[in-house]
């Protein structure tokens, strides 16, 4: 048994070891690597695949630098949050402090795989887990943003009605939202924000990096023409609010027609089933005692 656990504690240190080398050579060389491959034209191809390889291999759950979380957490509606930074270390230290754990409380009552198996699960759920949690998040925050977007485009079309700006109407929008829509609140102050820095197409180009989804395309699209030739765009607002409607009573259709195909599965198993048997059994009953 102790040498069992001599064996695994050697190959818990060579996996830690693998993997604080790797996450020292990503986020340290990862922009050196791809400054140099964007100087260097000769070989820009077979370095390009190298880069390409390095990310297939090595997982985005284990290596990933500070600039990639934060995004994350930005994509996920969390503007406000600056510990980034603790993201990895915190996943790493918990990872180790539960492996010892585990292997402290299974070592008198669990073989050496049996040890390796637990401790494996723990390693997939501390890597995995978060990572998938934040991407639940990110999706779900893309979904309320995208379904609360034709109101937000109502409102700035009769902003725009009455006489202001573009600008004006989403710094107004900005403030009136933050007491019963604070997340569309929060995105169309960070949209304000940037575009004083950068310039409101820049910043419109951000907001649909931020909000890749297809309603979010036609309104920075709308925006920018608008910002581009000056024309007035309250008719082309109210059009693409009401066609933004169409579109989701579409899919709620859609999935409402898909219901119905997938209540029949567990219809069959848990109610015509059990019908079947409870007819079919007191015959067979009858027949088995009769013979």
């Amino acid at each position: 048994m102790r040498n069992d656990l001599l064996l695994f504690s050697s190959l818990m240190l060579i996996a830690g070891a693998i993997i604080f080398v790797v996450y020292l050579y990503q986020s340290g060389h990862k922009k050196n690597i791809a400054k140099y491959i964007k100087n260097d034209k000769n070989h820009s191809h077979s370095k390009k695949i190298i880069k390409d390889f390095l990310d297939i291999i090595v997982p985005s759950s284990i290596v990933m630098n500070d600039r990639e979380i934060s995004d994350k957490i930005v994509s996920a509606g969390y503007y406000t949050f600056q510990y980034a930074h603790l993201y990895l270390p915190i996943k790493y230290v918990l990872l180790v402090l539960g492996a010892i754990v585990l292997v402290l409380i299974s070592y008198s009552s669990y073989s050496a795989m049996t040890i390796v198996a637990i401790v494996a699960s723990w390693t997939v759920i501390v890597l995995i887990i978060p990572d998938a949690i934040l991407a639940t998040r990110i999706k779900a925050y893309r979904s309320h943003v995208s379904k609360q977007l034709p109101y937000i485009i109502d409102l700035l079309a009769v902003c725009v009605q009455t006489g202001m700006t573009i600008e004006a109407s989403l710094s107004y929008l900005a403030r009136e939202m933050e007491s019963f829509e604070p997340k569309s609140s929060l995105l169309l102050k960070r949209l304000n924000d940037r575009a004083a820095i950068v310039g409101m197409n820049e910043a419109l180009e951000e907001l649909y990096s931020h909000i890749p989804t297809s309603e979010m395309r036609s309104f920075v699209m709308t925006l920018k023409q608008s910002l581009q030739y000056g024309a007035s765009i309250y008719q082309t607002l109210t059009v693409l609010s009401a066609d933004i409607r169409k579109v989701s009573m579409l899919l709620v259709e859609e999935r409402i027609g898909k219901l119905a195909a997938k209540m029949s599965v567990p219809l069959i198993l848990f109610i015509m089933m059990p019908i079947v048997i409870l007819i079919t059994v007191p015959g067979i009953l009858r027949l088995m005692s009769g013979a």
